[in-house]
């Protein structure tokens, strides 16, 4: 078991949501620090957890980890690089232009790109080399999951080629006078990712067949970028030390995903790292992680306590009685929203309803884990590259057919920014939506943070439409209304009974609640100690598991359902469905 070799100055951990990105990232960096390295952190992940994981209070600064020396750490902060992206911008006119322009400034700077492209101008600088990382020999980045990951690396080419063909002097941003100064540093940024001898990109996969398909996308659409020094961290290997029936289907379901890697990413040079019982959330996790010669043996397997929370059956029930509607499965990237989507579109279908399942996921994987056809159910994506050339041919054949050539140029030139793949895939998410008057649609939604970027598109939707339409559709307008309608939709915050996916779920919540929506209920998934396992490893791991259930049940969700981890993939019309059946754990139904 060995945490991947990083030498090169700049590293970037990337992979699928759930996969143990931040703490091999933090482990990375400590163990460099250990080594008497002087060590940056960064996350640029919207929903970042290295406060927690570090035990530190962090900033946008460089902020020193006590109890490591040589290791410092920054949050990158998407929302506060936008406002001091939007001061940048308008403060320089307050005072000098009418109040009325001034609003109209900042209504411009308020919508999702202007959130992406702040991010990634505090990103480059760091890439490129800026003042706050002179001091430090290594610049250790946890990335956010990898739809946007891989969207934040390919801004620096999409925004230089965006920047040099641009002759109208405006963007979806405003003015470009913002974006050309900073030319160079996006250069820098990009010529440093393609640079071996400065990065290493490790992607990050768990031995699962999901999980080791996206770490393969991964791979090449960053050779695709120029990115050439990747490396593959397997994380989570387990060895059964029993006969215990939980375990042994885990060792044989994670051999089997290994043993179907793609060639390609078998290829690369890997590091394996064993399964951890207990996670990785502070610095005695770290160190013990590091260690682990240092750590006692694993202790007896605690007991399962007396009552845990019923499975997802009522829930389908409850959705079901309504006849038709909107049901969306949302929360941290990895956590299973896939799956549960998957099975409670399955199971009404079953139940002899008609039933759209569609995602907004860039990673999507419903394909995959439906297997095959299903009566009654329609399986569809929202594909941001097809809906944004739909509404580039739609607007240009509508309002640019009566325009002169000069405006209908400028019209195709501001259609080629990245917002307009934004406002097509917010449209087509409002159009599958209408769908759920009179059937039920099931929403596979995108990690947290591109889904509330989505749902928060709604109220500034219209500013940025009605200059390329000059009219907001009428799915576009009932959508805000249906999602805080309660006998409309109903979302199911699905997490992990662990700590960073149960908080990520709180703070996906109160942002929900803040814009009017009332989750229907949480979903726990994969649980180990509802599964009856006796094994001692996967026990330690159950025992783990039990304050986060008590913290969902008790504290967070008003309603909650708790999945066990499953002996047989839930992949297929039956897999799928029989998370939605009542009945014992598995470990009872195998013994």
């Amino acid at each position: 078991m060995r945490l991947p070799d990083i030498e090169t100055r700049f590293a970037f951990f990337t992979g699928k949501g759930g996969v143990g990105k931040t703490s091999l990232a933090c482990a990375s960096a400590c163990g460099l620090a250990e080594r008497g390295r002087r060590v940056l952190l960064v996350s640029t992940d919207p929903a970042s957890n290295l406060d927690e994981v570090l035990e530190t209070p962090l900033t946008t600064l460089p902020t020193a980890v006590a109890g490591v020396p040589g290791l410092s750490a920054l949050n990158v902060d998407p929302e506060a690089a936008a406002a001091a992206y939007r001061e940048r911008m308008v403060g320089p006119y307050r005072g000098v232009l009418p109040a009325a322009a001034i609003r109209s400034m900042e209504e411009q700077f308020s919508g999702g790109c202007t959130v992406e492209i702040a991010a990634f101008d505090a990103f480059a600088e760091l890439l490129a080399g800026n003042d706050v990382t002179q001091a430090f020999e290594h610049v250790v980045f946890d990335t956010a999951p990898t739809g946007h990951t891989l969207r934040l690396l390919s801004l620096p080419s999409a925004w230089n080629d965006f920047l040099a063909t641009n002759t109208t002097g405006t963007s979806c941003l405003g003015p470009l006078a913002g974006l050309e100064k900073n030319r160079s540093t996006y250069a820098a940024a990009v010529h440093a990712l393609a640079d071996r001898e400065l990065t290493t990109v490790v992607l990050v996969a768990r031995p699962e067949v999901s999980a080791l398909r996206e770490a393969d996308r991964t791979r090449h659409e960053l050779a695709d970028l120029g990115v050439r020094r990747q490396v593959l961290a397997l994380n989570g290997l387990f060895a059964a030390a029993s006969a215990d029936p939980v375990a042994r289907a885990m060792e044989k379901r994670q051999s089997a995903a290994v043993r179907q890697m793609p060639a390609g990413l078998a290829a690369l040079p890997r590091s394996e790292i064993g399964f951890i019982p207990r996670g990785l959330v502070g610095l005695a996790s770290l160190r013990a992680f590091l260690h682990p010669e240092h750590v006692a043996s694993t202790g007896p397997a605690a007991a399962m306590p007396a009552a845990l929370p019923d499975g997802l059956a009522p829930l389908v029930d409850d959705i079901e009685a309504a006849g038709h509607g909107l049901v969306m499965t949302m929360g941290k990237g990895g956590v299973g929203k896939t799956t549960v989507a998957a099975a409670v579109a399955v199971t009404l279908a079953g139940r002899g309803h008609r039933v759209l399942l569609s995602t907004t996921d860039p990673a999507a994987h419903l394909t995959w884990a439906l297997a095959e056809q299903v009566p009654d159910l329609s399986v569809a994506r929202i594909d941001p590259v097809a809906e944004a050339e739909r509404y580039r041919h739609e607007v240009m054949g509508g309002v640019g057919a009566d325009l002169d050539a000069q405006a209908r140029a400028m019209l195709e030139e501001d259609l080629r920014s990245p917002c307009t793949e934004e406002i097509a895939v917010f449209r087509a998410f409002a159009q599958t939506v209408d769908q759920a008057e009179d059937t039920f649609v099931v929403l596979d939604t995108a990690p947290t943070g591109h889904t509330i970027l989505l749902m928060d598109s709604a109220e500034a939707y219209h500013r940025e439409v009605s200059r390329t339409q000059g009219d907001t559709p009428a799915s576009v307008r009932r959508l805000l209304p249906r999602l805080r309608d309660p006998s409309f939709t109903r979302v199911l915050i699905v997490t992990l009974a662990e700590a960073t996916p149960v908080h990520e779920a709180e703070r996906l919540q109160a942002d929900l609640q803040r814009a009017g929506i009332e989750p229907f209920a949480w979903v726990i998934n994969q649980s180990l100690l509802a599964s009856g396992t006796r094994d001692p490893v996967l026990a330690q791991r159950g025992a783990y598991e039990a304050p986060f259930i008590a913290q969902v049940t008790r504290v967070s969700a008003r309603r909650a359902a708790l999945i066990p981890w499953q002996l047989d993939a839930p992949v297929g019309r039956a897999g799928l469905a029989g998370l939605a059946a009542r009945g014992r754990s598995e470990a009872e139904r195998a013994a």
